[in-house]
């Protein structure tokens, strides 16, 4: 782990983890108390519902908890390395309060990709919120 980004996370709880399947081909990394956080509001899901049973079970597949070595390191299992194609270079994507980790190359093919329709994405995600567009 970056010295900068673990100066950001702080000490303690915050530099314990789980790590699990993201939503696309990466591997998403949550401080403990986020993960809390989330499963929190996924536990409040109807389990009646065959959709909301597929997704936690997909969900917490693979989810596992880990901890910094003395070398600032997390050991992160086969199963999730393969699953997100990992192999010797990675790319730490930080935002809002969790960690994408990407194989590099598939990183910089998102990077690469420019939707066609990212104007009107634009205005779904922001330009709707409320009936006016948001301040940035």
């Amino acid at each position: 782990m970056p010295s900068g980004l673990i100066a950001q996370l702080g000490e303690g709880d915050a530099l314990t983890f789980v790590i699990n399947r993201g939503f696309e081909q990466c591997l998403m990394l949550y401080p403990e108390l986020v993960w809390e956080r989330i499963t929190n509001e996924i536990n409040q899901l109807n389990l009646y519902n065959k959709k909301n049973r597929n997704f936690v079970r997909y969900f917490y597949r693979g989810a596992q908890k880990v901890s910094m070595d003395s070398a600032d390191r997390i050991l992160v299992s086969k199963r999730l390395l393969e699953y997100a194609g990992i192999g010797k270079e990675v790319v730490l994507s930080a935002y809002n309060d969790r960690i994408e980790i990407w194989a590099a190359d598939q990183y910089e093919a998102l990077l690469d990709e420019e939707p066609e329709d990212f104007s009107d994405l634009a205005e779904d995600v922001l330009g709707k919120a409320n009936g006016k567009a948001p301040e940035l």
